[in-house]
């Protein structure tokens, strides 16, 4: 958040620099706006967002030793192996051997030929298993990209290191953290449709298995921008989320992103899991020193880390957190607009966002940042955004009331210029949704109107 910058930052720039005038880098890892069926025509010109989550889904995809699982939360399972590989931690040097099965999706031609997509699963991963995403897309000029690793996750970290794999291009597109991207979309090509691969991993010999509920990506194509159209306030509502500062934990287990500091993004995803009415258990939290307020939030950091990126900021990682709580949804998406993000607040859902601004841009903030995530619970009579800023000095002045025209702004421009004039990355609106898998109807039908479900 506001400590120096972070290795996510280093790459987003490189990547805005190789793309010239064409996709924007983010401040976090991506750039764009929501939906399948978006109630937005200018999100729904930008945004797709294709999920796997019936139990027709999960057998429609081509399967080698998995097997779909109906029931009232339908999910993918491992059947009978499809054969065991070695796999060597790069985090740990370890080698072990895994049983493994496999689910290779439909081919999703996107509504919106992309130059980033970013994948996001909810998945339940006991204890000796693991699960491997995978994605490889079509170029508008007919060839393919190769199958590139999106992720290597599991909610704990004896068996594995949860880890973003990098150095992973063909020449026309990057896998930077957790976010495709094409290299130079000044150039015209773009991403058309893609497949996603999923490997589900356990101890040979053994009955366990991973179940994943969900698997899914938003492709977009955001154009470059500073500044974004001015939008009417819609609502006046405020959730009751709870407040978490993160600063209350700056130095512990530096181990994880350099303590508190540092994890704008699980101290968010904490509050959004408590707001829902989850919380880890009394033997979740027994490693954590007891003299430590707000163990959850420490907890919240340890299981969002991604050992390569060496942060607590992962994107999907970070929904996948919030999804292995019981009977919890999690996407990582973008929206349009603030009209979006009024809708799912007026529904009772508070959303994640991320954002990268100057000092001076955010008024009564009283930082800058390469890149900060915060959570939006409501909007004030003017239509001003009513936030959980993480990065305050305590948990009481976690709440925070900001100008709606500068907050739309840095939260949906692509480009920005930071203090020395030099021309930077934005997200485009990127955010995190989390609800329930049992919405109520009218949650679900903001949801449904917005591509998420």
């Amino acid at each position: 958040m506001t400590r120096p910058t972070s290795r996510r930052t280093v790459l987003t720039v490189a990547l805005a620099a190789a793309a010239g005038a064409g996709a924007a880098a983010s401040a976090g890892p991506a750039s764009a706006a929501p939906s399948r069926t978006s109630s937005s025509p200018a999100a729904a010109s930008l945004v797709d967002n294709r999920f796997w989550t019936t139990y027709t889904d999960w057998r429609c995809g081509t399967s080698v030793g998995t097997r779909a699982v109906a029931g009232r939360r339908p999910g993918l399972v491992i059947a009978k192996p499809a054969g065991s590989t070695d796999y060597t931690d790069p985090h740990t040097g370890t080698t072990s051997t895994w049983d493994y099965a496999t689910w290779t999706s439909p081919v999703h031609r996107s509504s919106v030929p992309a130059t980033e997509v970013i994948a996001s699963w909810n998945a339940h991963t006991p204890t000796g298993t693991w699960i491997q995403i995978e994605l490889r897309g079509s170029y508008s000029d007919g060839t393919d990209t190769p199958w590139y690793v999106m992720g290597r996750w599991a909610a704990g970290d004896t068996d594995i290191r949860r880890t973003s794999v990098d150095d992973q291009t063909d020449g026309r597109s990057t896998v930077w953290t957790d976010t495709f991207s094409l290299d130079d979309a000044a150039s015209g090509l773009r991403l058309v449709s893609y497949r996603l691969r999923l490997t589900l991993h356990r101890t040979p010999g053994t009955g366990l298995t991973p179940t994943v509920h969900r698997i899914g990506a938003m492709a977009s194509d955001v154009p470059d921008r500073f500044t974004v159209p001015a939008t009417a306030p819609g609502i006046i509502r405020e959730l009751a989320v709870p407040r978490y500062s993160q600063n209350v934990h700056v130095g512990e287990y530096p181990e994880y992103d350099n303590g508190g500091e540092a994890w704008c993004s699980p101290t968010s995803s904490q509050m959004i899991v408590e707001y829902w009415g989850r919380t880890p258990t009394a033997e979740d939290l027994a490693w954590v020193k007891p003299e430590l307020a707000d163990p959850q939030v420490c907890h919240a950091a340890r299981y969002t880390f991604d050992y390569q990126y060496e942060g607590c900021g992962n994107w999907p990682f970070n929904a996948a957190y919030a999804s292995t709580y019981k009977d919890m949804n999690a996407v990582v998406t973008r929206l349009g607009s603030l009209d979006d993000l009024e809708k799912l607040i007026a529904a009772g859902i508070p959303v994640i966002t991320s954002q990268s601004f100057l000092k001076g841009e955010l008024t009564g903030a009283g930082y800058g940042t390469s890149g900060h995530l915060m959570t939006v619970i409501g909007f004030t009579a003017e239509g001003d955004v009513i936030a959980n800023d993480p990065a305050s000095p305590s948990n009481d002045a976690v709440r925070r009331v900001y100008q709606r025209r500068e907050w739309e702004n840095i939260w949906l421009r692509t480009k920005r210029y930071d203090a020395t004039g030099k021309v930077r990355g934005g997200t485009g609106g990127v955010c995190y949704v989390y609800w329930p898998a049992n919405p109520a109807p009218g949650q679900h039908r903001v949801l449904r109107s917005l591509g998420l479900t």
